[in-house]
C-alpha cells in the first residue's frame, strides 16, 4: 500500500486521535504524537536521546518519562492498534505470522536478559527475546502484539524480578505458550469450532526453533495461521 506523505500523515492523526485519551493529561497526548512522528522519520537510531533531538527537546526525560513512568494502558494501546490494522488490512486471504526476535543488551539486569540464543545476531548473545504477532494481508501487513519471553531461570528468581518490575503474577512461558495467550490468537482460536491448538506444535523462522514441517492451518474462514 503506498500513499503520498499527506495521507501518512492524515492516518496517523486519525490513529492518535483514537490513541490520545489512553493519556490523562496534554503533555504526553502531545508528546506521544511526536514520538510516532520520530519513529516514522529518518532518525538512524531510534533511541530516548536521538528522538528526544529530532522531536526539539534538550534531553530525553520528557521521551523517557512517556515509555516509563507515565500512566497509560499498553494492553488498551494494543487493541487499538490492532483494530485499526484489522479494519484497514484485513481480507479474506489474511494469515497471522508468530516469530521471536532478539534485542541485543549490554545491561544484566533489564527483564528477561540473559545469554541466549538471538535470531538477530544468528548466535548466543546477552539478550532479550520478544514473542510478536503480525497480521498480513494483500494490502500490508503489520505487528499487533508482542510478549516479553522471561527465561525459566528468571522467572525462578523473584527477588530478581521485582527488582527489574516483574509482577509476581508473571510465571514461566514457553515461546509458543506466550503466543497462543495473545488475545487476538484465543479470540482467533475460539472461532474455530472444534480445533483445539496444540501448543506444542507452534513453529518458528529461527533455525533452532523449526521444529515441525507445517506451512499452516485454517483458524477461520478468514483467517490462517501460518507456522513458517
Amino acid at each position: 500500500m503506498h500513499l503520498p506523505i499527506n495521507t501518512w500523515e492524515q492516518e496517523l492523526l486519525s490513529l492518535h486521535t483514537r490513541l490520545a485519551p489512553l493519556f490523562h493529561h496534554p503533555g504526553p497526548q502531545q508528546r506521544s504524537l511526536a514520538y510516532l512522528r520520530g519513529l516514522l522519520s529518518d532518525v538512524e537510531r531510534k533511541n530516548g536521546w536521538q528522538l528526544a533531538e529530532w522531536i526539539g527537546e534538550r534531553s530525553p526525560d520528557g521521551v523517557q518519562h512517556l515509555l516509563e513512568r507515565a500512566r497509560w494502558d499498553v494492553d488498551v494501546a494494543r487493541d487499538i492498534l490492532r483494530d485499526y490494522v484489522m479494519e484497514h488490512l484485513s481480507d479474506e486471504h489474511g494469515v497471522l505470522i508468530v516469530d521471536e526476535t532478539g534485542f541485543i543488551k549490554k545491561s544484566t539486569h533489564s527483564a528477561g536478559v540473559q545469554r541466549q540464543y538471538s535470531g538477530t545476531a544468528g548466535r548466543v548473545e546477552n539478550s532479550q527475546i520478544g514473542v510478536f504477532l503480525c497480521y498480513a494481508g494483500q494490502s500490508g501487513h503489520a505487528f499487533i502484539d508482542r510478549a516479553l519471553y522471561l527465561p525459566k531461570q528468571w522467572a525462578d528468581d523473584r527477588p530478581r524480578c521485582e527488582t527489574a518490575g516483574i509482577p509476581d503474577s508473571v510465571s514461566f512461558a514457553t515461546k509458543p505458550q506466550l503466543a497462543w495467550q495473545m488475545p487476538f490468537m484465543v479470540r482467533i482460536v475460539a472461532c474455530a469450532a472444534g480445533w483445539s491448538p496444540d501448543i506444542n506444535r507452534l513453529c518458528w523462522r529461527s533455525p533452532k526453533m523449526n521444529r515441525c514441517g507445517g506451512k499452516g492451518r485454517p483458524l477461520s474462514e478468514r483467517t490462517t495461521l501460518w507456522t513458517a
